[in-house]
């Protein structure tokens, strides 16, 4: 067994209280308006450059003093703003999309979350950096980012934006060759749709495309993205979610709610993942 899932399966210390009190939102549909077509948001927009710059007026002013300086620095990328049927509506920081302020007045962005599985069907697992601004320390799928909204990047045709962006940040946080990662590779499987708190500044509302992918690939993380990575198996990755529960290690919310619903199904299905595409649902979790 490798060093860190022994230390993860032992417990594993990370900053800040041993369990994430995510307060992770459950979505249902009974109850709950959604538009039914992104047509109607569009043509009912009638002040759409308006709309779109809504969210750069009257935003909070936040310290970022005592914040890791390059994790600060990525905090001016420009985010994908969607509606809850992942219709474009703008685009705004990385900054704003993440705090509970705005979140809690509905501001959603797109996100992605990449499972890399090995030749040997082993999971890839990333533990975020003690430096990351939401969720440090905490375990998590291979990688979890953001399309940013540039024209690679807002392609929405197969899912290729997001795909690209998945790509770049593949190679940005465990340095991994872009060539190795081709977005025709990865496959897009279905949306899930969550909110959760980090804390009581700082948090997640997204949109979250999921993406596998099998393959061997050269490894070489960033240790201010990454604090320790591992590939695990189906029983390893169970005990890790065992250990959670109990308190003695911290799994990012997104990662458990997948894990908790469709993730080893999935997992069990790897060379017919075709049978679980769905492009049309998005999952309220």
């Amino acid at each position: 067994m490798n060093r860190c899932m022994w230390a993860a399966l032992k417990m594993v210390s990370c900053e800040g209280p041993a369990i994430v009190k995510s307060n992770t939102s459950v979505f249902g549909s009974k109850g709950k308006h959604f538009l039914s077509r992104c047509a109607a948001v569009r043509l009912s927009s009638l002040s759409g450059d308006s709309r779109r710059l809504r969210t750069a007026i009257g935003m909070p002013e936040i310290n970022t003093d005592n914040l890791d300086e390059k994790q600060v620095q990525l905090l001016s990328e420009m985010c994908i703003l969607i509606d809850e049927n992942d219709c474009k509506t703008g685009a705004d920081s990385k900054k704003n999309c993440h705090l509970n302020s705005n979140i809690d007045k509905g501001l959603l962005h797109r996100a992605f979350s990449v499972f890399l599985f090995n030749s040997e069907e082993k999971l890839l697992l990333q533990q975020r950096s003690d430096a990351k601004i939401t969720f440090p320390g905490c375990f998590t799928n291979t990688c979890c980012s953001h399309p940013l909204h540039t024209a690679s990047e807002l392609e929405e045709k197969d899912a290729l934006g997001v795909r690209h962006a998945a790509q770049r940040r593949l190679e940005a946080e465990l340095g991994i060759p872009q060539e190795q990662v081709p977005p025709e590779e990865m496959t897009y499987l279905t949306r899930i749709h969550y909110k959760a708190q980090s804390d009581g500044i700082w948090g997640e509302h997204e949109i979250d495309y999921i993406l596998f992918m099998q393959k061997d690939v050269e490894l070489s993380p960033d240790p201010n993205e990454i604090k320790s990575h591992c590939y695990v198996t189906k029983e390893e990755l169970k005990d890790m979610l065992e250990k959670a529960r109990k308190g003695d290690l911290q799994i990012t919310p997104w990662f458990s709610l997948i894990a908790e619903t469709f993730l080893f199904k999935w997992w069990d299905n790897l060379h017919n993942l075709k049978q679980f595409m769905d492009h049309d649902k998005i999952h309220r979790m």
